[in-house]
């Protein structure tokens, strides 16, 4: 809380009216010091020592087999990957590792042995097509790929070759115990990056986002800070895409607060609700379009699952509306929907939910972590907005990116250089505001905001609209150019198969009796499906280019 504030709207907020910036109302999280050489795997690992469960405990499960691998397994396997990898390709400190492969238990393992011994992941989506690959290899250079038996021919030929990740080869490399098989300890900075993650591109060109150590520890410290008082440890399920900032931070944060995961290679709604039951799951992580999925699933006749220990769901990856939350909780009453918001930027965290004043605030997606800062900026005059109004949001703290990998250009205009020495502001793009009480509410993206006769309307508002409506299983609003009005907004809709009822009047008309008149959709469009990025978030370049021609965006 500012110590200048005067007033208790300010200090009920974090705001202050000197400043423009918003602080964090969450304790300050310790974290170790930044000139101590540490990878996030060391940090994470050191976490999970501190917790009452025994090194036995389970720390993965395969949710199609069932088989399961202890924490004591998971860290001899780590350690043993990171020396084998060391001594037969001399993978060394500063090389860079593509990961081309779905989510599967072994990933987790990977992960902490290449971060280990200082190599730079870099995963990717593995139905990327052959172009966007080479971009992401053009970017982050790598001198070694892993990949799948079914995704090894999308790369090209690198230094020390791919690595077949479902072959007997490199599962020996994680067990074998020969004498001479000791790994190297390497000294790497928390400076030194991490990570280099591809943000999603659903508004331009792909970009490697570079996360540091200090990043990752950041953000795991933030979660073991305010992890819950649990009499034994949370079983997690997946669905989310270890390939993804999400699927990452939910990786390394998992093994710091001994969580067992639940790993699914393929998500399928039936399934994971069938592993929930199965495998008692107290916690799933997803994205917007799951939730809508489980409550349109939960209201089938046939259900008949016991999903008794599901206690919280944790969202993020898209703004989710009251409406879906209330849905929601009437569908699964002893089930928290938790949300989030965070970008790749910032390492996956911004703001969440903790306390359980947050769950209740629907809409909102809780307060800002630890150590972080925030600014509200009018798009057009560039002066910092109080509590109410709505700006994009700007943020600073340790969990800020160092930039984008070979891009200069782009990270000039995301990171804009804090006054006085005080490090690097995020611009989001992101349309936000925050409320009195300092909870952060995500509007839409300021590139994705419709400009209908001088009046932005979000087209996320409308979405969340569309999806409540009981004949539409999923929907996207795009701008669509009008020569009198400038855009309009246009719905793409994916009508219930059972119920192929709706018309386009009447998508027209559901939207118009719950909206102010500029806000009306003026063009539908009946699809099979909606694209959307890994995290659940919708592609509206691909939709423009299905109705506007030589549409770039």
């Amino acid at each position: 809380m500012p110590k200048n504030s005067n007033s208790s709207s300010s200090a009920m907020s974090g705001f202050c009216s000197h400043t423009g910036i918003f602080q964090s109302l969450k304790p300050p999280t310790a974290l170790p010091p930044e000139t101590l050489p540490l990878t996030v795997a060391q940090y994470s690992l050191s976490l999970q020592l501190t917790l009452p469960w025994p090194n036995s405990s389970t720390a993965l499960i395969n949710s199609a087999t069932g088989h399961r691998i202890s924490y004591s397994d998971f860290t001899l396997r780590v350690t043993t990957l990171a020396a084998s990898l060391q001594t037969r390709f001399g993978l060394s400190k500063g090389d860079t590792a593509f990961v081309l492969s779905p989510n599967s238990t072994f990933i987790p393992i990977l992960y902490f042995s290449l971060l280990s011994i200082g190599v730079v992941i870099s995963p990717a989506n593995p139905i990327s097509t052959d172009a966007e690959i080479s971009r992401q290899i053009e970017l982050s250079k790598p001198v070694i790929a892993f990949a799948t038996s079914a995704t090894r021919h999308k790369l090209p030929k690198l230094r020390y070759g791919t690595v077949v990740i479902d072959s007997p080869e490199l599962e020996s490399m994680t067990n074998r115990s020969d004498f001479e098989l000791r790994r190297v300890e390497v000294e790497v900075s928390q400076s030194d990056v991490a990570a280099i993650i591809y943000s999603s591109g659903t508004t331009g060109q792909v970009k490697g986002v570079m996360l540091t150590h200090r990043n990752l520890i950041s953000m795991v410290a933030n979660y073991y800070a305010q992890k819950p008082e649990r009499s034994s440890p949370a079983v997690i399920l997946y669905t989310v895409p270890y390939f993804h900032v999400f699927g990452l931070s939910y990786c390394l944060k998992s093994v710091a607060t001994a969580e067992t995961v639940v790993v699914m290679e393929r998500f399928e709604m039936r399934k994971m609700l069938k592993a929930v039951e199965e495998f008692r799951v107290s916690d799933i992580a997803v994205a917007p379009p799951v939730i809508v999925g489980m409550i349109k699933e939960r209201a089938k006749k046939e259900d008949g699952l016991d999903l008794s220990s599901l206690r919280m769901v944790l969202c993020g990856g898209a703004p989710l509306g009251k409406e879906a939350i209330k849905a929601f909780t009437e569908k699964f009453p002893n089930t928290q929907c938790v949300q989030g918001y965070g970008l790749s930027e910032s390492t996956g965290a911004v703001s969440r939910a903790v306390t359980e004043q947050e769950f209740l605030r629907w809409g909102s997606t809780g307060r800002l972590i630890p150590n972080t800062e925030a600014k509200i900026i009018d798009p057009i005059t560039g002066n910092a907005l109080p509590p109410g109004k709505q700006g994009e949001l700007w943020v600073r703290g340790p969990t800020v990116m160092r930039g984008y990998v070979g891009d200069t250009k782009a990270t000039a205009e995301t990171l804009v250089k804090a006054a006085g020495g005080g490090g690097w502001w995020l611009r989001t793009g992101d349309i936000c505001y925050f409320d009195e009480n300092g909870f952060l509410f995500v509007v839409d993206r300021l590139k994705e905001l419709i400009k209908y006769k001088g009046y932005q309307v979000a087209p996320a508002e409308l979405e969340q609209l569309l999806q409540s409506h009981p004949h539409i299983i999923d929907a996207a609003v795009i701008p669509y150019p009008d020569e009198e009005a400038g855009e309009v907004p246009m719905a793409f809709v994916v009508r219930n198969p059972k119920s192929n009822i709706i018309d386009e009047r009447q998508v027209i008309d559901f939207i118009a009796r719950q909206v102010a008149p500029y806000k009306k959709i003026r063009r539908v469009s009946f699809v099979s499906t909606i694209p959307r990025s890994a995290a659940g978030k919708i592609l509206r370049k691909e939709l423009k280019k299905m109705v506007i021609p030589n549409s770039k965006m």
